[in-house]
């Protein structure tokens, strides 16, 4: 990987991963983060993936501008030897996992930022960078929607052996990269992923959270709100939709405005309003049947021997 020169203090890395399914949601996202992002920084957009059309990177780039470099950087040789070990789990793509390689992949860097694909960026990304992470390893807000139902509380708490109440979700990060590799997280992530056949809801997440668990600085709820009737604490900052539902599959989405008023200026709007035209009743049935199932496969693998908590704590 080539070294960056840049200005300390002035430079912002900021990390994405996708697909080639995900392409429009990216860049909508990049679309909100650069029109609200501080433009006295200099920005760089890195995007992580296993293989894309280079149709789909080409209009993606037609992002840069001043003060906006974007690179596609393919790690596929660095994630080849547990690539089998990398689950798919519900709505949760291989991808999520890439974040977990920004420390061993990219030695220029102390401090990065790292955000999903299905999020807008409403206020200065830049305050978030320099937010102060002390000896923490990662920066992040609470994930609602599992400090706020029950089946997902018993999931944290009693099979991943974590306190439900400062469980974070691992969309939006700030990554104290000079920590991340004095704990050796990558390498424990790689020992127990290829080591144990964890059942997990929320893989990469899961894994962030216990290996961790006590170096977190726990963000307000503005930088990562998820459509649930939370208060918001602070600015709504980030709203992320993380759920299964999304904006552009259902019209009853908190904050799904957002998501459309961004959407109209990208050049995938036609595809992404074909794709909610052909999202139907059977899909949302389908839907609907996966998030019952997600509350049940909780429950399921609390009770299973091979947990976090049963062969970790």
């Amino acid at each position: 990987m080539p070294m960056i020169n840049y200005t300390p203090g002035k430079h912002i890395p900021i990390f994405f991963s996708t697909d080639d399914n995900y392409i429009p949601f990216l860049d909508i996202a990049l679309l909100s983060l650069i029109d609200n992002a501080d433009p006295s920084f200099d920005y760089r957009i890195i995007v992580l993936h296993t293989g894309l059309k280079e149709e789909n990177i080409a209009l993606i780039k037609r992002n840069e501008k001043k003060g906006f470099a974007i690179d596609f950087i393919n790690i596929s040789a660095a994630v080849q030897n547990i690539r089998d070990s990398l689950k798919h789990v519900y709505h949760f793509a291989v991808a999520a996992y890439y974040r977990i390689f920004i420390a061993s992949l990219f030695p220029e860097y102390e401090k990065v930022l790292y955000l999903d694909c299905d999020l807008i960026v409403l206020g200065d990304i830049a305050k978030l960078f320099n937010t102060n992470l002390g000896d923490n390893i990662l920066a992040a807000a609470p994930e609602e929607y599992v400090q706020n139902t029950a089946e997902f509380r018993l999931y944290a708490e009693k099979a991943l052996g974590l306190n439900p109440d400062g469980y974070v979700n691992s969309g939006v990060l700030l990554m104290n990269l000079k920590e991340f590799r004095k704990c050796e997280i990558e390498k424990k992530f790689i020992h127990l992923i290829t080591k144990y056949a964890f059942d997990l809801l929320d893989p990469d997440q899961a894994y962030l959270n216990f290996l961790c668990n006590g170096k977190i600085l726990v963000l307000p709820n503005g930088w990562n709100k998820e459509p649930m009737s939370i208060p918001l604490e602070g600015d709504k900052n980030i709203v992320h939709y993380a759920l299964y539902k999304k904006p552009w599959q259902y019209d009853d989405v908190m904050d799904g405005e957002y998501f459309w008023q961004y959407a109209k200026n990208s050049p995938f709007y036609e595809e992404i309003c074909l794709r909610r035209a052909s999202f139907g009743e059977e899909e949302r049935a389908q839907k609907s049947a996966m998030a019952h199932e997600i509350l049940q496969h909780a429950l399921n693998i609390v009770a299973l021997d091979e947990t976090f908590s049963k062969k970790l704590c």
